[in-house]
Formats: C-alpha cells, structure tokens, sequence
C-alpha cells in the first residue's frame, strides 16, 4: 500500500495549507473585525445581519453552481482547471479588498462575496480530486492530512497578520502598519495563490476515456445533471448521508463564519477573539490527523457523531459564556474537533460514492454544504434582528447538530460502498 506521504498526495494537502489562510484571515478573523471597525459606520453598529446576508448570497451561488460544474468537469476531465480558474477569482478578489476605501461597506460586501465564490467554487473539485490522488483505505487520513496542514498554515498566516497588526504585543514597536492593516487582504491573496502551485505543478488529473471538448461537456454535463437525480434517489445512503451533512454542518460553518462577529458583539476586544481562533488553527494542527486515525479505528460514523455531540455542548456553553476565558476554552475544544468533522465528513464521503462521477457528486456535496451555510447564518441574522440578543442567535442553531446526528445514525457506510462499488460497473466511465 502506497504512503500518504507522497509528492503527489503531500502537493493535493497542500492546497488545504494555500486557502486556509482565505478561512482564517477574511471569513473568521480580519474581514468581520474590520467590516464593524472600518468599512461598516452604521450607528446602530449591527453587523450581524449584512454579515449574515452575504454570507447566505455567497453560498447560495455557489449552491447553483456547483453541481452543473461538477456535472461538466466529469464529462471533460476538467476539475484541475476549474479549481484552478476559481483561484484566480478568489485572489483577484480577497486581494482587491485592500484597496476599498473606509466607510464603503456596500463595495467591500459584493467584493466580499465574490471572493468567497472564488474560494467555495475551488474546493468543489479540490475535494473531488481526493479520489484520484489516494486508496480508497487511505481516504480518511489523507483527507485528515490535508485540513492538517491547512490548520498550520492558515494559523501561521494568521499569526503573520497578527504580528503586523499587533506589532507592540511582541515587541517590535518598529513595524507601524497604521492604516495599512487593509493589506493583510493582498497577502492572503498572494499566499493563496502560491503555495496552490505545488499542486499545479505535481498533481495530474486522470485522463478520462470519455473527455470530451469544453462545448461538447457542457451540453453533456447538463444532461448528466439532470440523471444523477436520478442516480442519487437510487443510493439511499448518500441520500441520507447528504441530508445529515446537510444538517450538522451547517453548525459548522455558521459557527466558523460568524464566531468573530459573535465575540465582538457580546463584549470581547479585537485580540482576545484573534488569540481564540489562533489557539483553534494550532489545536486543529495535530487534532486533525489524531481524529483521522480515530476515524480509521472506530469508523468515520462514530468518529463524526462524537464531533456532532461536543459542538451541541460548544454552542450551548456559547450562549453562557461571559469570560474571555470560556472563549479561549471553547476555541481548544472546537480546534479538538473541527478538523474530524470535516475532514472525516469528505472521507465518508468520498467512499460511498461512484469514483468515476466524484467531480459530480462532490458538486452536490458542495452545494449541500453551501446551502446549509445559506440557512446558519440567516437563522442567525434573523433572531439578532427579532430580538437584539447575540446569545439566542447563536443558540437558535444548536438544533442543526441534534437533527444531523439522528440523521447520521441512520446511514449505513457498508450498504453505501457496495452500492457505489455497483454503479462503478454500470455508469459510463470517466
């Protein structure tokens, strides 16, 4: 059996470490602090709910986009360049955001949301190029490998960030970023952009027997759309699988998109809520593979419903919290588990579908992700709206990880293999 630790493998995981810096600079940290401080000059200082909004419109794009994609990078043997064209909108957009002027939160929003397309839009066919790149045996640590690594580097990015911004906190007074803070924006667009290269460069895709022209895909990827409907009613497993993803990882992603704003609003300075998610990003380093081996000893189901029932206790500890102390203990428990969850979700994933139409179904396990993430932070913009509590607005999701689980419980990995295994053999090949 081949190692994990292969150029090939190690250059795929590396992507992880190339966008990661995307999650922990725009999504978790930098953009929602400096949205409320710089670009957002409301005087009911309210930005829960815009914050909210685009991050529902941006999913929700990506939702329609994704599995019409992936349908047609099946049908092409596209999804390196997809991934690839997707990069270049993401950088070319979290980037621009250093040169949007203070006050114009409108402009940073759209361009906000554009860059976070850019970034949804390329894990679509980086998560389906999982099948290509390792053994099925080894799906559930290579998977692990990769959000290992994107811990480490987003959390060095970010760490990065912090000594600019920060500079008197370690000593070296003599860094003055005044208001330059905003280019922390184009280095996470030049980060991103270059460590993508080592899977440019080392990582092909498989030829597909079946490539067709870029025109001739299209026309092909819709119709090939249109029958896995079709096929996914017939595998129940992934069915239900996507339902429970669905579900509980809506948790997630609420949680990860809207943890700064809810710190901020709740009465935590700018550094404790960067100090929290930097103890997340480097607990995540080593969590992340320890709960891939912990996936392979007890199986991924159990693995995952042990991640689901710790975030129940995470967001109901959440709603109490008062003491910057209890964020930095939840962003250890939450960095325990937050690579498992996500990690084992695509390695699950990834077995229970047909390996020749991956780029296909990871479109739709995109666009149920996405659409879950169109669901968390509505929930969330409307009850702080309703009520003007950020504690019931976080609580109002706990609900997402009670459903997921019992969904979870119902889905049988066997049966979804075997299933799999079949439609490989009667499915056109790719």
């Amino acid at each position: 059996m081949q190692s994990i630790f292969n150029k090939k493998t190690l250059s795929w995981a590396f992507y992880d470490w190339a966008n990661s810096a995307y999650t922990t600079i725009v999504i978790t940290s930098f953009f929602p602090i400096l949205f409320g401080s710089y670009w957002f000059t409301e005087s009911d200082g309210n930005t829960t709910t815009p914050l909210g909004i685009a991050n529902a419109t941006a999913s929700l794009v990506v939702v329609i986009l994704a599995p019409i994609l992936g349908a047609i990078a099946d049908r092409g043997g596209l999804k390196k360049r997809f991934l690839l064209l997707f990069v270049l909108l993401g950088v070319l957009f979290v980037s621009t955001l250093s040169f949007i002027e203070s006050g114009n939160w409108q402009l940073a929003i759209i361009v906000y949301v554009l860059s976070f397309i850019g970034f949804a839009g390329a894990n679509i066919f980086y998560d389906a190029m999982l099948v290509d790149i390792s053994e099925q045996e080894k799906f559930d640590i290579v998977s692990a490998l990769g959000f290992s690594l994107g811990y480490l580097g987003g959390g060095l990015a970010l760490l990065g960030c912090v000594v600019y911004s920060q500079p008197q906190n370690f000593g070296l007074d003599f860094i003055t970023p005044a208001n330059d803070i905003v280019l922390i924006f184009l280095f996470t667009g030049i980060w991103w952009a270059l460590f993508t290269l080592p899977m440019l460069f080392n990582v092909k895709e498989p030829k597909s027997s079946s490539s067709a022209p870029l025109g001739v895909a299209i026309k092909e990827g819709f119709v090939q759309l249109s029958n896995t409907f079709r096929e996914i009613r017939q595998l129940k497993v992934v069915f239900t699988f996507l339902l429970a993803y669905w579900l509980y990882i809506d948790g997630v992603d609420t949680i990860i998109a809207m943890a700064a704003d809810y710190g901020k609003r709740i009465g935590f300075e700018q550094h404790d809520l960067i100090q929290a998610l930097l103890i997340t990003q480097f607990v995540g380093f080593p969590a992340a593979i320890l709960y891939g081996k912990l996936g392979e000893k007890i199986g991924a189901r159990a693995a995952l419903l042990i991640a689901i029932v710790t975030y129940i206790g995470v967001t109901i500890y959440g709603y109490f919290m008062n003491d910057v102390r209890d964020f930095y203990i939840l962003a250890i428990i939450v960095g325990l588990v937050m690579g498992g969850i996500q990690s084992l979700s695509r390695a699950f994933f990834a077995r229970i579908i047909p390996k020749n139409k991956s780029a296909e179904f990871f479109g739709f396990y995109n666009m149920i992700g996405k659409l879950a993430a169109v669901l968390g932070p509505l929930i969330m913009a409307m009850v702080s709206q309703m009520t003007g509590n950020p504690r019931l607005s976080i609580l109002s999701i706990v609900v997402l990880f009670i459903a997921g689980g019992f969904m979870l419980l119902m889905v049988d990995e066997k049966e979804g293999m075997a299933k799999a295994r079949e439609m490989e053999k009667i499915l056109p090949g790719k």
